[in-house]
């Protein structure tokens, strides 16, 4: 656009000049005028055109910076909506796991606390209670014995002030005594109760006796009393089986001295 203005003002400055020349050849000066007025319309056409160029330009110039401020701050908008999106995830996972931990504080120690006695680190009562349905269930299939033993160890049971033992000396004692498929828990009344494995009464017999003999070895003074009842010899289910070890314990306590006593079969 620029090259055609340009030619056209050419084009009339040409045609001024001509008229001028002529004028002067011919001696006509109203060919000089018409050549002054060519040429004075000529510059005013050219200043209109720059000047309406160079508002043009002035005005695409804004209109380029004002398109690029809007693409900054749709930009700028659009980062601040993403991090404020982050933000509200990261929160709504840190409420979450707020109330996981404040449903449950310590998953492992919870677990553990229920399965283990704290003082000793035996299984638990209800350890114990499970682990004989476990057993008896499972020699149902194999057909073979489980031994179910109760028992406590007192000091000074001949003194006035009898009490009860050291149970982490009772607890480690037992672990030094059983094997592995053995188990052993301390109940909530202090009492020690065990679950042999595949053991008949004979051989529920000798364990406890094992474990009498390394107590007295560990500390004098110790009287051990126990009671055994045998899955299938002395009961079916793990409810009667229990019942029946705990009268044999009941039975030992009669003497005033170590004693294992073995359950009846009859109710």
């Amino acid at each position: 656009m620029n090259e055609h203005r340009t030619t056209l003002v050419l084009a009339a400055g040409a045609a001024s000049l001509a008229l001028g020349v002529a004028g002067m050849a011919v001696d006509l000066p109203v060919l000089g005028t018409i050549a002054g007025v060519l040429g004075a319309a000529v510059a005013l056409v050219a200043a209109r055109a720059n000047a309406h160029e160079s508002t043009s330009t002035e005005h695409a110039t804004t209109l380029t910076k004002q398109v690029g401020d809007l693409e900054t701050a749709l930009a700028d908008q659009v980062q601040a909506r993403l991090a404020a999106e982050e933000s509200i995830r990261s929160l709504g996972a840190q409420l979450v796991e707020a109330q996981h931990s404040a449903a449950r504080p310590n998953p492992i120690s919870a677990v553990t606390d229920q399965i283990t006695d704290t003082v000793t680190g035996l299984f638990s009562e209800d350890y114990f209670r499970i682990a004989v349905d476990t057993r008896i269930a499972a020699a149902r299939r194999h057909l073979r014995p489980v031994g179910v033993v109760l028992l406590e160890v007192i000091e000074g049971l001949r003194t006035a002030t009898p009490q009860a033992a050291p149970p982490v000396l009772v607890s480690e004692t037992i672990n030094d005594t059983l094997r592995e498929a053995d188990t052993a828990c301390r109940l909530l009344d202090g009492r020690f109760a065990l679950v042999l494995e595949d053991t008949s009464e004979n051989g529920a017999i000798w364990t406890v006796e094992r474990i009498r003999r390394n107590l007295v070895e560990a500390q004098e003074g110790l009287t051990l009393r126990a009671g055994i009842a045998c899955y299938p010899a002395h009961a079916f289910g793990s409810t009667e089986l229990l019942q029946r070890a705990s009268d044999a314990l009941i039975a030992a306590r009669d003497w005033n001295q170590d004693r294992i006593e073995v359950a009846s079969a009859e109710s």
